[in-house]
């Protein structure tokens, strides 16, 4: 069984968007409502392979009941997307307001964490060895701030180095829509 099957059969229809046609390829639009906040933003992601599935990892309980959370290890970021056909898993934490960089490399963390989570239940339930072994993971922070006002362009802040690791995101500003190739 492939990754993105057991993927498939593992996590609820309810936690995954799975991509809509868009011309001649595919895309997803991800929402995200603050809690503190009565508005949403939303980012389109044109271009996405076919195989990509999202999956809304803020829909995981955090695990407070368990964890003191003083180093922010029950913060989540708000997706996960993974294409197997491109060996990677991006993690992205949306704002609508400009957020604290250390409160979103915690959420980024956890992102990686309930991948990981994932990735162990899937080699241990799927009896899948390899199961996600064969990803690279990359982490993105999407700013939205001042989503009131005209439209202004999309701002990317690129690390020196690849944005594979939480306390290196890629920062986007102002997205109206953005290509899969844009966040690997």
């Amino acid at each position: 069984m492939d990754d993105r099957t057991i993927l498939l059969q593992m996590i609820q229809d309810a936690a995954c968007i799975k991509p809509e046609p868009h011309y001649e390829k595919h895309k997803v639009i991800l929402t995200e409502t603050q809690s503190s906040e009565s508005s949403e933003s939303s980012v389109e992601i044109l271009h996405v392979p076919t195989d990509t599935l999202v999956i809304r990892v803020d829909c995981f309980p955090p695990p407070d009941g368990i964890f003191n959370g003083n180093l922010g290890e029950c913060k989540r970021a708000d997706f996960a997307i993974i294409s197997c056909e491109k060996n990677l898993i991006i993690c992205i934490e949306m704002k609508l307001t400009k957020g604290d960089l250390t409160e979103i490399k915690q959420q980024l963390r956890g992102a990686e964490c309930f991948m990981k989570y994932c990735q162990a239940i899937g080699k241990t339930f799927w009896n899948a060895p390899q199961f996600l072994d064969h990803c690279e993971y990359r982490f993105v922070a999407i700013q939205q701030t001042n989503v009131s006002i005209p439209k202004r362009p999309t701002k990317i802040t690129k690390p020196a180095s690849k944005h594979n690791s939480p306390d290196n995101p890629m920062k986007i500003d102002w997205p109206h829509s953005l290509t899969f190739k844009q966040l690997a």
